[in-house]
């Protein structure tokens, strides 16, 4: 147990050697946490859980530290096993405890765990009373589940945020001013971009309306990743930032390559953008990981990709990052195809369809050669990249 504010404690999990998350489509370098939360007051209260894995020591903490059949009142923010993954061990051991939750949250809890707990559905704007303190849910749905909600603890001036404001990050340490801020905001806009983008818009209108409730926030505990004690509502404005069709002024350059001919073609592109005073960021995308890859794109104001064609399609990498790129459902941005081909050549044309189907507006004709590009042909590579930066 770790004291965050006045008899609000946090009992969680640190996974250091998480490296996979949401099975293996987000990495996690610098591993993760599980945080949950104990208030303790005239009622004790436990918010959210910790993931299946380590339910037994989890569980077992809680038994130690607290006492659970302490616990008056649990409150499940996000359903998602990785925060109620140890619900069905916990309320094996004290199965009438209620549990508040959204309307979806009871759904999802049903469908996950098949158990008819003691479930209070609650609302935006609903309390529950403890004592000293109060709590005030706030429902956040499509951050980024239908059932996520946001705990407000009246008293105390602390936000429970659960997934909104998280980094996969563990550390020794509990708070952002006493991490690493480069490594802090470096995974937080990872987190945001691979996770929430494609929930931008609710993001803004979630932000506008909590704002409008006027409640004072000291601390903001998010359920992966470090607490927010110091400027707390920084990462706030980082998360209406990045919602706002964010974008830095760089090309995301991908591709994949067989023969190096396409990697040639990304190489004379790209001195093309440099020459027009753009910069750029090549990216291989079978050898780059593909979380910090959409990373990039979220950052980039454009991108160009280039594939070899291979049975009459792309590359597998190309395919899977352009799969990748039409879930992220990124706005206000543009970009181009390139790539080499033997005698067919389908790829340019494959990858600007699906540009177009991921909202990346194509701005210009794609430009392929075939088999080794000559001289002259990596020339007009080159041609093309300062005719693409002109279009920005």
């Amino acid at each position: 147990m770790f004291e965050i504010k006045k008899n609000i404690y946090w009992v969680g999990i640190k996974d250091w050697e998480l490296r996979k998350f949401h099975g293996e489509e987000y990495t996690t370098r610098r591993g993760s946490t599980y945080n949950s939360y104990l208030i303790k007051d005239q009622k004790t209260v436990l918010v959210d859980t910790a993931w299946d894995p380590f339910k037994e020591e989890y569980v077992a903490n809680l038994e130690k530290n607290v006492g659970l059949k302490n616990i008056d009142y649990i409150v499940v923010n996000h359903s998602e096993i990785d925060h109620s993954g140890s619900m069905g061990l916990l309320m094996s051991k004290i199965p009438h405890t209620p549990i508040y939750c959204t309307q979806n949250g009871a759904k999802i809890l049903k469908k996950h765990h098949h158990q008819d707990w003691n479930i209070q559905v609650v609302k935006t704007g609903d309390t529950l009373s403890l004592g000293e303190y109060e709590l005030m849910f706030i429902e956040a749905p499509m951050l980024h589940w239908p059932d996520s909600m946001f705990t407000y603890v009246k008293g105390a001036n602390v936000l429970l945020s659960n997934d909104a404001f998280g980094q996969h990050y563990a550390t020794s340490q509990f708070y952002n001013d006493q991490v690493d801020q480069c490594e802090l905001y470096q995974e937080a806009l990872k987190y945001y971009a691979n996770i929430l983008t494609p929930f931008s818009k609710m993001v803004r209108q979630k932000i506008d309306q909590f704002k409008s409730l006027n409640l004072p926030v000291e601390i903001i505990a998010p359920s992966h990743g470090v607490i927010w004690r110091d400027n707390p509502l920084q990462i706030v404005d980082k998360y209406y930032q990045w919602a706002g069709d964010y974008q830095e002024d760089f090309v995301a350059v991908i591709y994949d390559t067989m023969w190096e001919a396409t990697k040639k073609m990304a190489h004379a592109i790209a001195e093309g953008l440099k020459r027009e005073g753009l910069a750029y960021k090549i990216i291989h995308s079978a050898k780059t990981d593909h979380t910090e890859l959409i990373a990039d794109v979220f950052r980039a104001k454009a991108v160009l990709v280039g594939s070899s064609t291979v049975n009459n399609s792309l590359l597998s990498s190309v395919a899977a990052v352009l799969e990748l790129l039409k879930g992220m459902k990124f706005k206000n941005k543009v970009g181009a195809a390139f790539g080499s081909y033997g005698w067919s050549g389908e790829a340019v044309k494959n990858i600007s369809e699906r540009l177009e189907q991921a909202g990346i507006k194509v701005v210009q004709e794609g430009i392929r050669v075939q088999y080794n590009p000559t001289e002259e042909e990596l020339a007009q590579c080159v041609e093309f990249g300062r005719e693409f930066a002109k279009k920005l």
